[in-house]
């Protein structure tokens, strides 16, 4: 029996017990990802090719640099790059390329290992080429320090191809050359700030340490940054690598210790620990969707303990920023463990809230949470009415309305599929916002997400996946259209999808980091949400009475 199918006798009206079965077996996933969340207080997510050729060119004395060098050899892709589709490429596919070169220049590899890495690199350089040669190539997205990190590594690989021994063997053909351009709207004078601001010995910005790496020698024990939690320079492998240097001077301290802990395996991802964001964003979503579950006592009163005068950060070494603070005020509410939420204030611009302080732009998927944390907060039975939250609710519902896209999709800086915006600016604004155009902008939402439902169910930005499968799913329930036959064929066709793709390997990283990157349990959680939620005849009506989280 399919998941979607037992879900359906969970579901229907006047249950409420586990259901049987396969219902049975749906309680142990969701069982399970609890336990997987409580078992590793890192975090799970997916390992970065950016963030790995950075371990790879940065600290080779850490355990695992063959395992990596190897790891990226067989990412390379058929064209010579690396990393996702149109111009998520160039981040990663520039680290690796960089990274071979350093490996070729300092003979780390044995001479049977040579020639490949001089075909990757070469290959490499050519995809790189082509690339930032071609007027008609995709542009950069919105990724964190990408103004940095491109300049920075176009810098290095010149540096590496016009030593004055010559390039590595076998790629002598590329020096000389003339210095690639850097890609439109992308100033070096701002990487030369940040350079220079260290050189003062002042300290950078908080928020710059994740990606200390762009420093070159200037990272090396900077002043006014030091490993925090457990040894992390800004939740970053290649940042805390960077401030260490080439050879660490104390092996036992804290920062190689936690660099040999996250690359025991190898290949590392963008940011970790993260388990702030994940277990905000994995509890808010199944309690929204009513899913059951039980949490133990240890991990939510951690939660709650992330939460300070300024709000919660995703991670040690991370500002806090309004995003994790809006999600974790929501899960622990739905929690039954509301709070006040005056850590938002300080993020408020008077427009709209910023993720932290001195965001270039401003997020959809931000806003939409600020919209959670304070439409719950001021929701029936709970607190006396608060103006100020009212108002700024009323307000950031207006700004998400006028942010939406003609066709009806939401677009944000977080996530790489228009379904993650739209889902988290569609359950937003259905619960807490009640004006005429936040209701419009919903309607005209579900009609974009019937109209985008590709012919096997799925819905995805590049091809049909389980993670944008959910999101759809779940805003279009959250739409509650329950009289529209198209919805509720479309949600039923999308779980019958969703059962067919969940689990099965492969599934793309999507979110926003340095690199694109797939938090692992985050996503099953939206799977799992998606597949519970709503009536099982109709597919359409959410039922969070039938279930709710219990802490234990």
């Amino acid at each position: 029996m399919s998941l979607v199918a037992d879900r359906r006798v969970a579901a229907h009206p006047g249950g409420g017990g586990e259901p049987p079965g396969a219902g049975r077996e749906y309680a142990d996933q969701v069982r399970d990802l609890i336990a997987a969340m409580a078992h590793n207080p890192a975090g799970e997510t997916s390992a970065s090719v950016y963030e790995t050729a950075r371990l790879v060119g940065l600290a080779p004395w850490l355990p695992g640099h063959d395992v990596r060098i190897g790891w990226l050899l067989d990412r390379q892709r058929a064209d010579g790059g690396w990393g996702g589709p149109d111009g998520y490429a160039l981040v990663p596919s520039l680290s690796a390329t960089e990274a071979l070169l350093t490996v070729l220049h300092r003979g780390d590899p044995g001479p049977g290992a040579v020639a490949a890495l001089v075909r990757a690199a070469d290959r490499g350089l050519r995809f790189v080429a082509g690339h930032l040669g071609d007027p008609a190539a995709p542009t950069l997205p919105d990724l964190p320090a990408t103004d940095l990190i491109v300049p920075a590594l176009m810098e290095s690989i010149d540096g590496l191809l016009n030593r004055p021994e010559g390039p590595p063997a076998g790629l002598e053909a590329w020096r000389g050359r003339p210095r690639l351009p850097l890609p439109p709207g992308l100033d070096p004078g701002r990487l030369d700030r940040v350079r220079g601001l260290l050189d003062t010995g002042r300290p950078i910005p908080e928020k710059l340490a994740h990606a200390l790496e762009v420093a070159g020698d200037r990272a090396r024990g900077a002043a006014g940054i030091s490993p925090v939690g457990p040894g992390t320079i800004g939740a970053s492998p290649a940042a805390t690598a960077a401030w260490i240097g080439h050879v660490p001077d104390d092996p036992g301290g804290s920062a190689p210790d936690y660099l040999r802990d996250v690359g025991r395996d190898g290949p590392v991802p963008c940011a970790t620990p993260i388990a702030v964001f994940e277990r905000a964003w994995v509890l808010s979503i199944l309690a929204r969707a009513g899913v059951p579950a039980t949490v133990p006592e240890a991990l939510v009163a951690e939660l709650r303990a992330a939460l300070g005068p300024d709000g919660a950060a995703t991670g040690p070494g991370l500002p806090a920023d309004a995003d994790t603070t809006s999600v974790t005020l929501y899960a622990l509410a739905r929690l039954g463990l509301p709070l006040d939420p005056a850590s938002l204030w300080s993020y408020d611009t008077g427009a709209h809230f910023c993720t932290w302080q001195g965001e270039d732009g401003a997020s959809v998927t931000t806003n939409a949470h600020v919209l959670d944390a304070l439409g719950h907060h001021l929701t029936p039975g709970g607190p006396a009415v608060d103006h100020r939250a009212a108002a700024a609710a009323d307000r950031v519902a207006a700004w998400l309305v006028a942010r939406q896209r003609a066709d009806g999709e939401w677009c944000d800086r977080w996530h790489a599929s228009p379904y993650y915006a739209t889902y988290c600016a569609v359950l937003a604004l259905a619960d807490h916002a009640s004006s005429a155009g936040a209701r419009a902008a919903v309607g005209r939402a579900a009609d974009w997400l019937l109209d985008t439902q590709r012919p096997d169910g799925s819905w995805g930005r590049w091809a049909g996946t389980a993670e944008e499968t959910a999101y759809a799913v779940l805003a279009l329930l959250a739409a509650d259209r329950s009289s529209d036959a198209k919805v509720a064929v479309a949600v039923a066709d999308g779980r019958r999808r969703l059962s067919e793709l969940d689990g099965r390997d492969g599934e793309p990283a999507l979110w926003h980091d340095k690199d694109l990157y797939r938090p692992t349990l985050i996503v099953r959680a939206a799977v799992l949400a998606a597949l519970w939620s709503g009536d099982g005849t109709t597919g359409t009506t959410p039922r969070p009475d039938l279930a709710m989280i219990r802490i234990a």
